[in-house]
């Protein structure tokens, strides 16, 4: 019987340091544990202060966009204001030729038309100098994308689908029409 209490004994010291065993470290040991909670609250808090970080990055971000967005409005704005003070510039002394001709009761007819088309002179050149070109001219290809025909007529001086007469001349920026020409068009087959 001794034996046998020992033995059980024996296995109850046993267990207890299989138990210790099996337990986490943290457990084993309470020191371990506050560590590991310390390191837990600190790892925390450092992420926190990361979140903040990047959150103040991201809002100084939004803040510089929309600050470029405003900037950019108010640069176009300005561009586009600009460019109309160009504009209107290079047309008042044309303005004022008109004012002189019209106010002019003593030039003979001829030489009205002579201030005339020195006048009509003066604004192709200003438009030949912002690069506004004109087209629809008698004899072209008739091309409904940058041409409006008003008009259709049978005529055999010209071929077909060929413009025989303009009423108003096209206008284009570059490869950007600013207005169609108004034109007629042979129907002749």
């Amino acid at each position: 019987m001794d034996e046998e209490i020992k033995k059980e004994n024996s296995q109850a010291e046993e267990e207890p340091e299989k138990e210790q065993e099996s337990l986490p470290k943290a457990e084993k040991n309470p020191e371990g544990k506050k560590k590991k909670k310390e390191k837990s609250v600190s790892e925390i808090e450092s992420l926190k202060e990361l979140i903040k970080d990047k959150e103040d990055k991201f809002l100084r971000l939004a803040a510089e966009y929309d600050n470029f967005r405003k900037r950019s409005a108010k640069e176009k704005s300005d561009i586009y204001s600009s460019s109309q003070t160009e504009i209107v510039k290079q047309l008042l002394p044309i303005i004022d030729n008109f004012d002189r001709a019209a106010n002019n009761t003593t030039a003979s007819p001829e030489d009205y038309r002579k201030g005339m088309e020195l006048i009509f002179n003066q604004f192709t050149a200003m438009l030949d100098k912002l690069g506004i070109t004109g087209f629809g001219e008698p004899g072209e290809e008739f091309d409904p994308n940058i041409h409006s025909a008003v008009m259709m007529v049978d005529d055999e001086n010209f071929e077909s689908n060929q413009i025989v007469s303009v009423f108003s001349k096209g206008y284009k920026l570059g490869e950007k029409i600013i207005r169609p020409a108004m034109v007629t068009v042979n129907n002749q087959k």
